[in-house]
This record gives C-alpha cells, sequence and structure tokens, in this order.
C-alpha cells in the first residue's frame, strides 16, 4: 500500500556531514508524522527526530543542534540533516511514516534502512 524508499546514506569522517532522504509513495491520502530511528550494532533502535504535520520537531538529546528533520509536503518526502557526526552516530537509519491511506486506514510503514558508518 505505502512504500518508504531510503538515500543518502554512506561513509563520512568524523565531523563530516550526511543528508539522508525517504520518499514515501503508494495509497496515500496524508501523511501525518514522519521520522528516522537508528540501530547502531548490540543495540537497540532509537528514534532519532520526529515531525508531525504541523506540529513541532523532537529529537534524541544526543543529536540536538547538529541533526535536523524536514519535510517536503509536496513530494511526500523527510529528510534528515546530519552535521557534525561522531562515530557514535553509525547505525543503520531507518524512516518511518504515520500514513492515513486513501481507504482511510491509518498505519505506520517503515523504510527498508539506510548505512550511515563514521569514521575516527
Amino acid at each position: 500500500q505505502v512504500q518508504l524508499v531510503e538515500s543518502g546514506g554512506g561513509l563520512v569522517q568524523a565531523g563530516g556531514s550526511l543528508r539522508l532522504s525517504c520518499a514515501a509513495s503508494g495509497s496515500i491520502f496524508r501523511i501525518n508524522a514522519m521520522g528516522w530511528y537508528r540501530q547502531a550494532p548490540g543495540k537497540q533502535r532509537e528514534l532519532v527526530a520526529h515531525i508531525p504535520r504541523g506540529g513541532n520537531t523532537n529529537y534524541v538529546d544526543s543529536v540536538k543542534g547538529r541533526f535536523t528533520i524536514s519535510t517536503d509536503n509536496a513530494k511526500n518526502t523527510v529528510y534528515l540533516q546530519m552535521n557534525s557526526l561522531k562515530p557514535e552516530d553509525t547505525a543503520v537509519y531507518y524512516c518511518t511514516a504515520d500514513v492515513t491511506t486513501k481507504v482511510l486506514t491509518t498505519g505506520s510503514y517503515w523504510g527498508q534502512g539506510t548505512q550511515v558508518t563514521v569514521s575516527s
């Protein structure tokens, strides 16, 4: 019904920047919120940033001041600009979206994940 496709991951040195993108497509009536999670090896998946439709953004404390989440509603796309990257930011990053579909069901959808590796 709804597909999320991420791009923009890769390998970067500490202090560098990356921009992740996630485009949603399919049977979309309205996107209610979008966000980014990450999961490092041996750790639980954690919420990195969240942006509800028309609401305030939220960030995990460890990325505040370094990461910025934004959306392009016309393109059903969410971005995560990551600056001043640290080795501890290394993880698989997952995009998520809370979507109301064209048949008026609501659910959460996930992307396939994109690897971000920060070298020291």
